[in-house]
């Protein structure tokens, strides 16, 4: 039993990727809100990273009955790269506005975080290791031995929803916060993301479900 535990825990930390919600606020001003065009914004450098996000969100909320359109569709893809000013913004707010987009999903990297998992056999059934001395001889190589650690990243995405038709400081519809466990292939990171990006949106009735 305990082995098929130590098992079940490598493969949930070092898995190719795994996304798992952190944290959520929900506006309780808009208690019956749905969206009826929104526009994707995926801010990263990484642009193959930003295409596919974006499309795979939009996608999604188009089989809910949402008109969803990809950031790279509306504006140039050096928008993201661009420091710009609060009427610049303003500025792009107003055209949007007039193509009729209501809300806005903004997705943003904050940090991440470089962890270390300890891979060595620590489901042990050897019940002498119960007295400080023979557990101590037996893990001390911890200190020496740098092969039994593995390194992995955790990266910190926030998610989050506006009202473009109000211009108040209340306009923040949602916000969610998820961790990418190990990202070690875009593709799959992205899906596993958008899928709990979605699972939320469900939760709050923001979008329909399928």
């Amino acid at each position: 039993m305990k082995n098929i535990l130590k098992i079940l825990l490598i493969l949930s930390v070092m898995s190719c990727s795994t996304t798992r919600f952190a944290d959520s606020w929900r506006n309780p001003e808009y208690v019956n809100y749905q969206p009826s065009k929104v526009l994707i914004l995926g801010i990263t450098p990484d642009l193959t990273a930003r295409k596919l996000y974006e499309e795979k969100l939009s996608s999604v909320l188009e089989k809910r009955g949402i008109n969803a359109s990809e950031s790279l569709e509306v504006f140039k893809p050096s928008f993201t790269d661009l420091k710009q000013s609060e009427i610049e913004i303003d500025a792009q707010i107003v055209s949007l506005s007039k193509e009729d987009f209501d809300a806005i999903i903004i997705s943003t990297v904050k940090e991440y975080d470089e962890m270390v998992f300890y891979s060595n056999d620590m489901f042990r059934d050897d019940y002498n290791l119960r007295r400080f001395e023979p557990y101590y001889y037996n893990y001390q190589g911890v200190y020496f031995n740098n092969r039994i650690y593995e390194e992995y990243k955790v990266y910190h995405i926030e998610i989050l929803l506006y009202d473009l038709t109000r211009n108040t400081e209340k306009s923040l519809v949602w916000v969610a916060s998820y961790d990418i466990i190990d990202p070690q292939r875009i593709n799959s990171a992205i899906k596993d993301c958008v899928v709990e990006i979605v699972k939320s949106l469900e939760n709050e009735k923001i979008i329909p479900l399928k």
